[in-house]
């Protein structure tokens, strides 16, 4: 299902002038391991399983990037400041996960696509770049089935010392509400 399942978010993506324009504005800031992630896509994703048409970013768009020699937070402010100057309606939060650890207690993380491994739920450890003209790059290190089948799940270090973040998330953010198909599943190791 992987190949497929990366498939299915690039023709989700490439339906969406919105989401599609962004990705390629982001493309031009030419930096290293850079994506947007997390909500912009999963939301696209479970929008298209809900049968909805492309809806605008419901939250903050994340850019995410690596590079250990620009972890000053003041770096990810001026990209920022970048980019609400090329889409003023869009909410931009840009975090380069080379500091990011730190922030999330855990151990350095070695790229943007391994810092996504630490992030709260499965379905969320997704990104998406653009590369030249009409390639797409889709990440996902914790796979996209949980992303597809509409399941809700902690990733492992959510699903421990870390539930009650989760469980909070999951209450605060009312996904379920929103995507009505939604399943809370069981988290690893349960």
């Amino acid at each position: 299902m992987h190949e497929t399942s990366h498939l299915h978010v690039d023709a989700i993506l490439r339906a969406d002038p919105l989401r599609w324009w962004l990705l390629e504005l982001v493309s031009h800031l030419d930096l290293p391991d850079c994506w947007i992630a997390a909500g912009f896509i999963r939301n696209a994703v479970w929008d298209a399983l809900h049968g909805r048409s492309p809806q605008p970013p419901l939250s903050d768009v994340d850019v995410i990037w690596f590079d250990p020699d620009r972890i000053e937070e003041s770096h990810d402010r001026k990209i920022e400041k970048v980019l609400r100057a090329a889409a003023p309606s869009i909410d931009w939060s840009v975090k380069n996960q080379a500091r990011m650890h730190s922030r999330n207690s855990d151990s350095p993380y070695r790229s943007a696509t391994d810092a996504m491994r630490y992030w709260p739920e499965t379905a969320t450890a997704v990104a998406a770049r653009r590369r030249g003209k009409d390639q797409l790059d889709v990440a996902s290190p914790l796979g996209l089935d949980d992303l597809f089948n509409l399941v809700l799940r902690p990733t492992p270090r959510f699903a421990c010392e870390k539930l009650p973040i989760y469980q909070k998330r999951v209450e605060s953010k009312a996904w379920i509400t929103v995507w009505p198909l939604l399943e809370c599943a069981e988290p690893f190791g349960s």
